[in-house]
């Protein structure tokens, strides 16, 4: 990976004039301050990104990520950097949705490659389990999915929470492909994975506590239009879900509303996801949300009957 690839990557996906603005300001700053931010300090501001995700929207984290990235990849120059990259660019992946079959899957492609670079196992593993869990969960590149997941199993059998996301990404790719069997079979095993390395940390990208655990899991039993698990997943995730955190309760009522749609109560499963999407402060959508609603509108006219969805107000 060159490093002017890189920087015109970020440059191509930025959003904004002024972003462009702050990250040609930031690169040219970096290159003219050799010496540039310390591991330690690229560390923490891994862990800052990490919460700040959990709560922030889409555009504000994308923004800020742009510009960290131009000042990291003057940088790469040891593993722990290309390591350090390589979460700020799975990160940065997923601030696009996964149906842009460019953007998103590219960056995942870039951040693998990345973590490669930093020769460090967890890392390999944790960056593409989080490209299959994204995919998977968005219902989007499904083949991409498959191809992290399996690359992720195959770098190493030790329990990690990279192994959990691929093997959670993995099944929901299985349960939309209509192999309901296979998407079963492995949330067994990723029950068995997360009761080994489950986190206790609540409010970060890179973990996976109880309550997260059952957000996977009630998309999954919605998906595969099993009421009753699907609810015990909600409610669980509910008792422990952070109250500082309210996208992932609409997650919950999202999954509501695909869960009705599929029990053939197309016009109170639109409600209920539409309704959910309007209680969240527009700043807090994320582009997973979006799709999610996207998919409910398509499983109501499968179902039999097309109801017209606001595309503006999700």
């Amino acid at each position: 990976m060159h490093r002017r690839q890189f920087l015109a990557q970020v440059a191509a996906t930025s959003i904004a004039p002024v972003v462009a603005s702050d990250l040609l300001a930031a690169g040219f700053s970096a290159r003219l301050d050799r010496a540039g931010p310390s591991v330690e300090a690229w560390q923490a501001k891994l862990s800052a990104y990490g919460t700040d995700y959990m709560s922030l929207g889409a555009a504000d984290i994308q923004r800020r990520l742009a510009v960290d990235l131009a000042i990291l990849q003057q940088q790469l120059d040891s593993p722990r950097m290309w390591a350090a990259a390589a979460r700020l660019m799975t990160l940065y992946a997923k601030t696009f949705p996964g149906s842009d079959g460019t953007k998103a899957v590219n960056w995942y492609r870039m951040a693998a490659e990345a973590a490669d670079r930093s020769e460090d196992e967890q890392t390999r593993v944790w960056v593409r389990g989080r490209a299959a869990i994204a995919l998977g969960y968005e219902g989007a590149a499904l083949r991409v999915a498959d191809l992290f997941a399996d690359q992720a199993l195959a770098l190493s059998d030790k329990p990690s929470l990279g192994r959990l996301n691929a093997i959670m990404g993995k099944a929901h790719a299985a349960v939309l492909r209509g192999d309901h069997e296979t998407g079963r079979a492995l949330v067994e095993e990723g029950r068995r994975v997360f009761d080994k390395v489950g986190s206790y940390e609540q409010t970060s990208d890179y973990a996976v506590p109880w309550w997260r655990m059952n957000v996977f899991l009630s998309l999954l039993a919605a998906r595969l239009g099993e009421e009753k698990s699907a609810v015990a997943s909600q409610e669980q995730a509910r008792r422990e879900l952070p109250a500082e955190l309210p996208r992932f309760a609409t997650h919950l009522e999202m999954h509501r509303g695909l869960m009705l749609v599929r029990a053939g109560d197309r016009a109170e499963g639109i409600r209920t996801a539409r309704g959910a999407m309007d209680a969240l402060p527009p700043e807090k959508h994320s582009l997973t949300l979006r799709m999610l609603m996207d998919e409910i509108a398509e499983s109501s006219a499968d179902a039999g009957g097309v109801i017209p969805v606001d595309s503006s107000r999700s």
